[in-house]
């Protein structure tokens, strides 16, 4: 279970990261290809034993195509998460983003084959209800033009099967002596992908580096590396099915980020949040008491 708070505490501080971002004016495409290139960097320093030769193996591993695929839907869905943030403001994107816990979820009980009673059912629902609850911080609810709605469902299903794919590349193909390797090259094509697109702005003047962008990528980095690999090592704790583990991750990291937004940054919620924190503890509670 320590792992498992660990990828909640490195997520969260994720959270603090891009809300500093926005206070101290960071451009955010530049910081996170830094910040994939420190958590390229740091899983490679993590990696026991790792020799150059073994290094230049990488593409003959199993889950290296898969690890690539998944490094470059890091910055598509991120891409995606802007458009939407511009056509529907932060709430449409958060519910989005939040709410795709529910493909991962069902992915793990349909492909897996895990058990589902009817305790875990309301857990499941009381779980995604918070989630969208906690979310939202327009008093109207959420409000976007039928004709962009197009984004927040593709932000909604890219990153489900981001985490859907994480379960399944490391539940088939990444052994525990190369978790850190697998992280590592994941976030070197994320870095690489954001390294190609700010290469086409660059051309059209519409892009530079400042010191800041870079100070902020290294700062979130350290966070972003532990948050996927803690979280890896999470899906495979004994005793706690994976929907349970995404579930609780999910909606353990929307509450802490929600508090921590409180108390950092004095953010005001709604009666309606304070109802989905509500919920989402008793969620947690009753989806861990019925593992």
């Amino acid at each position: 279970m320590i792992v498992l708070l660990l990828s909640i505490l490195s997520s969260s501080a994720i959270y603090i990261a891009f809300k500093l971002f926005g206070k101290y004016k960071i451009t955010t495409l530049n910081a996170l290809i830094v910040n994939y290139f420190t958590a390229f960097i740091l899983g490679l320093s993590l990696q026991d034993q790792l020799s150059i030769s073994e290094l230049l193996e990488t593409p003959q591993k199993d889950w290296f195509y898969g690890s690539m695929a998944l490094g470059v839907m890091f910055i598509l869905v991120f891409s995606l998460m802007v458009i939407t943030t511009q056509k529907g403001g932060m709430s449409v994107v958060s519910v989005a983003s939040k709410m795709s816990v529910a493909i991962p979820v069902l992915f793990v009980i349909v492909y897996y084959d895990e058990p589902l009673g009817p305790l875990k059912i309301i857990g499941i629902l009381m779980a995604l209800v918070s989630v969208y609850l906690v979310s939202v911080r327009r008093r109207d609810g959420l409000s976007i033009d039928m004709k962009f709605f197009i984004f927040p469902l593709l932000v909604f299903l890219g990153s489900g099967l981001i985490e859907s794919s994480i379960k399944f590349l490391e539940n088939t193909y990444v052994p525990d002596s190369e978790i850190s390797l697998f992280s590592a090259n994941t976030f070197l094509f994320a870095c690489l992908t954001g390294s190609l697109m700010f290469g086409f702005r660059a051309l059209s003047g519409k892009a530079k580096f400042s010191w800041k962008d870079i100070l902020g990528g290294f700062l979130l980095g350290i966070p972003n590396y532990f948050s996927i690999y803690f979280f890896i090592l999470a899906l495979r704790i004994d005793g706690l099915d994976s929907s349970s583990i995404f579930i609780i991750n999910n909606v353990s990291i929307v509450l802490l980020s929600t508090l921590l937004g409180i108390i950092c940054f004095k953010e005001k919620i709604s009666p309606k949040n304070w109802i989905g924190i509500g919920i989402a503890i008793l969620s947690i509670l009753l989806i861990t008491y019925t593992n």
